[in-house]
């Protein structure tokens, strides 16, 4: 085996693997807001122990500080909004995960994420090269809905 090859294998594992730990911080946080009382104080804690987290492995790889000057705040106004969009995320998956299960989340979330990415690479958004989608990239996107909707209707009763 190649060392391209394997390094392909290695980083798709470690993927996949970033994939398998997000239904655990789902559910590990529909835990903690039900025992807080609210969706928005277990999504703050959440990001609270995330920097408590990456604060010492930060330190620890010896990771340059940023550089902050007047250029950064002159950047388009979305390159903020990906803060935004994690705690909209963890909050989400807060509410809707104890509500239409872990599965349907993440399925829907898939989805929405193949969607969004698609026409994001088709527009050239947000600083990404356009692309041409082929067709059997849609028709995957078309399974992927297919399957949303197989899960969502044939569901087995307990």
């Amino acid at each position: 085996m190649s060392s391209f090859a394997l390094t392909a294998l290695l980083l798709s594992a470690c993927a996949f693997v970033a994939g398998a730990v997000v239904p655990f911080q789902a559910a590990s946080n529909g835990l903690l807001a039900k025992q807080i009382g609210h969706p928005l104080w277990a999504t703050l804690i959440s990001l609270f122990v995330s920097i408590i987290v990456l604060l010492p492995v930060l330190l620890m790889l010896k990771v340059p500080k940023p550089t902050l000057n007047i250029a950064l705040f002159q950047q388009p106004v979305w390159m903020w909004l990906g803060g935004v969009a994690g705690v909209f995320y963890i909050t989400a998956a807060l509410i809707l995960v104890p509500k239409i299960g872990a599965t349907t989340f993440f399925i829907m979330v898939i989805a929405g994420q193949l969607v969004t990415s698609t026409l994001i690479d088709y527009f050239g958004l947000f600083g990404v090269t356009k692309q041409y989608i082929p067709w059997g990239r849609i028709g995957g996107i078309g399974l992927v809905m297919s399957g949303v909707l197989c899960i969502q209707f044939f569901k087995q009763s307990p």
